[in-house]
């Protein structure tokens, strides 16, 4: 089985009129300003599942700072997974900052998404007061055995849109204030997973870990599955394209190449998604 575990879906409202959703978002309009940056709808995510042969994919939309702005996106993820309910599997996301999150985070569960995410600090990063914003959110994850997506990147490097101001620390302090979470973190965790080499403390500390691997190819060279599965063992990798930013197939293709067993590129192109979505309930 193929699962793509990090891919982003907008309402029509949304995908029709981006500009008008500019405004107080700063955010979405540094991400998807650009024309190029595309926005799809749920029936897109399909034909390109199907095209590629992709069985299910994680889905979700984006961190609105507007509650009217995140509760119409997540009605549409609700009602997406309603649609295509042996395709697609969802999450509720918000800004983790609002004072309704976790409001939203208890209605999205209880509507029946499957967990949280992709939760992201745009302009903070995972600071203190990030955390402490978090928290009711982890708990009502924590008490519906929900796991949560957090969006992370690497630390250094080129800037690009979306990068966030997160530490390693920052990182460390997210999995240490939650341990009881099942969390996955994108793009790889931003190379958090390279502690786990560490003799004290780090294999205990982030052992409710898990990484996707969206936008990989930007990001990483390939050598990077191998790596990480030999820190980690490869029943910690979830596949992840980031669609429609990157293609199934481009991102498929970087992990049968990356020369690890067939039995380990099977579990991370989704075995490993299968075994944590049927422990999310």
């Amino acid at each position: 089985m193929l699962i793509d575990f990090h891919t982003h879906i907008f309402p029509r409202e949304i995908r029709e009129d981006r500009a008008r959703h500019f405004p107080n978002e700063p955010a979405f309009e540094l991400l998807y300003r650009p024309e190029k940056s595309r926005l799809v709808g749920a029936s897109d995510l399909v034909a390109a599942m199907d095209e590629a042969e992709v069985d299910k994919s994680v889905t979700f939309g984006f961190p609105w700072t507007d509650p009217g702005r995140f509760r119409l996106h997540n009605d549409y993820i609700m009602e997406s997974v309603a649609k295509f309910p042996d395709r697609l599997v969802g999450l509720g996301c918000f800004d983790l900052a609002h004072d309704e999150a976790p409001g939203e985070a208890l209605r999205c569960l209880e509507g029946g998404l499957a967990g949280l995410g992709e939760l992201a600090a745009y302009r903070s990063g995972l600071d203190e007061e990030a955390l402490c914003r978090l928290a009711p959110v982890m708990e009502i994850a924590r008490s519906h055995k929900a796991p949560v997506l957090i969006h992370v990147n690497e630390p250094v490097g080129h800037p690009y849109p979306g990068k966030t101001p997160v530490t390693i620390a920052q990182i460390w302090n997210l999995a240490a204030r939650f341990p009881e979470n099942r969390m996955v973190l994108a793009h790889w965790g931003g190379g958090i997973f390279f502690y786990q080499l560490m003799k004290r403390e780090a294999k205990e500390t982030l052992r409710n870990l898990w990484y996707d691997t969206a936008a990989s190819p930007y990001l990483y060279d390939p050598k990077i599955y191998p790596v990480a599965a030999e820190i980690l063992g490869p029943e910690k990798i979830l596949f992840g394209t980031d669609f429609p930013l990157l293609s199934f197939p481009r991102c498929r293709a970087e992990v049968e190449k990356s020369g690890l067993p067939p039995a380990a590129i099977l579990k991370i192109l989704g075995g490993n998604a299968e075994a944590f979505l049927g422990g999310a309930s």
